[in-house]
């Protein structure tokens, strides 16, 4: 069996580069964000994608409360230099999605680090992201306190997710930044406002998490199935109120892809490649599952272009979606650059 090959993406420059697949995975699934998934079934599936050539891997901390980054470290023992980890430290656990807060103080970066290459069974990551920026900390301290990490030899290179234009700049004038990850989708568009450009301009990279809306944009979104601990019942995008209008949007990307031979999945994802060249920026993609099927699906996204009728098509649908892509919309990078929330 034959599966899409993933290119390989520079992201940053010189001394802070780093070549990455530009489809890698989101590990958040295998700590059981989604459902449960047991140990062997993870290790199974990242072998799968190991064997189909994706050495990308984002996990964070948090995760399951280290969970995820347990699960990687088993799986990297022999194997540790053929892949490119990336984890991130600046969410402390409340209460669950809407009760967490930010921590991007110094202290707090230099102690968490330790903890997750213990897990990981490491003595460096490849790419260490503040998951989000702390309101109370100024972020020039969080990007210094990356920085310090890269000179001691625990982390090669430094990110920022659900990061603003400004933050962005402000943090890469502290130490280079390589990489900013963010939501981005077809349903999620508010980073092309500011947050891409200033990519673009400083030459980082970007790494699209939710790439399918967290399975909302696909074929085989079933909310009757989601359990009542799954993440996604706190995201407006499936509240009650919000989910039928939404569910048509998602038939409108189906049909949009049936013309390329794509699954409304595949659809969303070759939908961003496609932006990301018209854009000019270095992209990878992360999407997460618990299963190889599903992921092999959307891998297809690699394999057939859209046409710019069929792009611009999809363009439209973001101004038809209902409720924000968070349950807060200072959360994340749009609402606090005043692009949310939206009816």
């Amino acid at each position: 069996m034959t599966f899409p090959a993933a290119s390989d993406v520079e992201f940053g420059a010189e001394d802070h580069a780093l070549t990455v697949t530009e489809l890698g995975y989101g590990a958040m699934s295998i700590a059981g964000a989604y459902g449960a998934i047991a140990e062997q079934d993870s290790q199974t599936l990242l072998h799968d994608l190991y064997d189909r050539g994706i050495t990308f891997l984002d996990t964070a901390n948090v995760y399951g409360d280290g969970e995820s980054e347990l699960r990687l470290g088993e799986f990297l023992k022999g194997r540790r230099y053929d892949v490119t980890i990336a984890t991130k430290v600046g969410i402390v656990k409340g209460g669950g999605p809407g009760k967490r807060r930010a921590r991007g103080d110094a202290a707090y970066i230099r102690e968490q680090i330790d903890g997750s290459l213990k897990r990981l069974g490491t003595d460096y990551v490849d790419l260490y992201y503040l998951h989000r920026v702390d309101p109370e900390v100024p972020i020039e301290e969080s990007a210094g306190a990356l920085g310090e990490l890269v000179e001691a030899g625990k982390v090669r290179t430094i990110g920022l997710s659900e990061a603003t234009a400004e933050e962005i700049r402000r943090a890469h004038a502290v130490h280079p930044v390589t990489a900013v990850q963010s939501e981005w989708s077809v349903f999620a568009r508010d980073v092309e406002t500011h947050v891409l450009g200033a990519c673009r301009e400083l030459g980082i990279g970007f790494v699209a998490y939710s790439p399918v809306g967290r399975g909302l944009i696909t074929d085989r979104f079933d909310f009757d199935a989601v359990a009542e601990n799954d993440v996604r019942r706190t995201f407006p995008w499936f509240s009650s109120e919000n989910l039928p209008a939404n569910r048509q949007l998602v038939q409108r990307v189906g049909e949009i892809g049936q013309g390329a031979g794509l699954s409304t999945g595949a659809t969303a994802m070759a939908w961003l490649y496609a932006k990301a060249r018209q854009l000019g920026v270095n992209l990878s993609v992360i999407p997460g599952t618990r299963y190889i099927e599903h992921w092999d699906e959307l891998a297809t996204g690699l394999e057939k272009a859209l046409d710019d009728d069929a792009v611009s098509a999809l363009d439209a649908l973001a101004e038809q979606v209902r409720g924000d892509r968070s349950f807060d919309p200072n959360w994340v990078s749009g609402g606090r650059e005043g692009l949310l929330p939206r009816a």
